[in-house]
């Protein structure tokens, strides 16, 4: 059965690689992910998908002219991550891994817990083999994090790296500190967050659908800790962000027994109230 969106743009241009895929015998397989796979596919969604290539072909197959034929192209390029990003005309952005078939179908179980796949019959575009379809119904099941010991961690991790955003504002680096605020210190604080309110659908990009997902106070926190790349801001806003680490860390603590280095919480919480201008 046909699976539809919110996108009928993405609808037609995913319902279109499924029969290129189909004529492409250099293909085993071809597996879609991201928003359209669980059903929150919109008119900003991008495609995204794996592109399992015959190992014996992965030298030969182009798979930027075989994209070419999904809709023409205004830019190709290999990206930081080593995926190949493409826009197209239309300007909707695709993400496509070009994976070597034997290994890359093996791996794909081992994604539980990260990728959810609630549809895998409608996410598999193209097995050949029948490999694919079996692998991604290991994914069907949404699977939380492990709550204690991803507390554990996200606790241990916001410390760790607030310590370093207040080194960084004491030496001066305004730039360097306003990126580890939101960069690194905020993704973290955000899947804290979502754990402690039982809300880890979106894990991996744990911004997504914010408003949506949080209660409305934890969204004001997290505004709390968003600054522009000026320094009392960022002093602010670094200031605010750990106060709300330590109460997001003394909830873990209630809940499932985290540990917390006291001592180095209030040191962290001086070093960030001086100010070393004075």
């Amino acid at each position: 059965m046909p699976v539809h969106s919110a996108c009928p743009a993405l609808d037609d241009r995913i319902a279109r690689l499924r029969q290129l895929a189909q004529t492409e015998p250099r293909l085993e397989g071809v597996l879609l992910y991201g928003s359209w796979t669980v059903g929150e596919a919109d008119a900003h969604s991008d495609i995204e998908a794996y592109l399992y290539v015959e190992d014996k072909h992965l030298d030969d197959f182009d798979a930027r002219a075989f994209l070419g034929r999904l809709a023409p192209l205004r830019l190709a390029y290999t990206n930081m991550y080593g995926i190949l990003a493409v826009v197209f005309d239309d300007l909707m952005r695709g993400e496509f891994h070009i994976t070597p078939a034997g290994s890359g179908i093996d791996e794909v179980p081992t994604w539980e817990g990260m990728v959810h796949l609630p549809r895998p019959e409608a996410a598999v575009l193209l097995d050949r083999t029948g490999r694919l379809t079996r692998a991604a119904r290991r994914l069907a099941a949404f699977r939380p994090p492990e709550p204690a010991r991803t507390a554990q961690q996200l606790t241990d991790e916001l410390a760790n790296w607030t310590l370093m955003l207040a080194h960084v504002l004491a030496r001066g680096e305004v730039a360097r500190a306003h990126n580890l605020l939101h960069g690194v210190v905020a993704p973290q604080q955000l899947q804290l967050c979502r754990l402690l309110r039982d809300s880890t659908a979106h894990w991996l990009t744990p911004s997504r659908a914010l408003e949506q997902d949080l209660p409305a106070a934890d969204v004001d926190r997290y505004t709390s800790t968003t600054a522009a790349a000026r320094e009392d801001e960022v002093r602010v806003a670094a200031r605010n962000s750990w106060r709300w680490s330590r109460e997001l860390s003394a909830e873990a603590v209630e809940r499932w027994a985290v540990r917390v280095p006291q001592t180095l919480h209030e040191q962290i919480a001086e070093l960030l109230a001086a100010d070393r201008r004075t």
